[in-house]
């Protein structure tokens, strides 16, 4: 389990740092720009603690697909930004499938 949490962390991390880029201005803005170099190393870092005992083709099915979808969320708060229908339903079957990797993919367990 402790694999999972390391992973949630590489995401937050990784949704962190790119709803930072923003901010940034072109990397003029200092604090949000440590967050997004922070922000990402943490992400990598985490992200390579799993791969003992994950597959790394898990691990980045898993981080992408769940960054997408929380990217989408944060802009959305952070920055009003709207998503269309056909957005959504694909973000939904991302979900779905980090799903289906998770509950059934014997590749997915410890």
């Amino acid at each position: 389990m402790g694999r999972w949490i390391y992973l949630g962390l590489a995401i937050v991390s990784e949704v962190t740092a790119t709803a930072s880029l923003k901010a940034t201005e072109g990397f003029t803005n200092l604090i949000p720009s440590v967050i997004v170099i922070i922000g990402y190393c943490s992400a990598f870092y985490f992200m390579s603690l799993t791969l003992d005992t994950i597959p790394v083709g898990v691990v980045y099915a898993i981080w992408s697909g769940a960054g997408i979808v929380g990217i989408a969320i944060v802009s959305y708060i952070l920055y009003g930004q709207r998503l269309d229908p056909g957005a959504i339903i694909g973000m939904g079957l991302i979900i779905a499938g980090i799903l289906v990797m998770r509950l059934f993919s014997d590749a997915s367990f410890e």
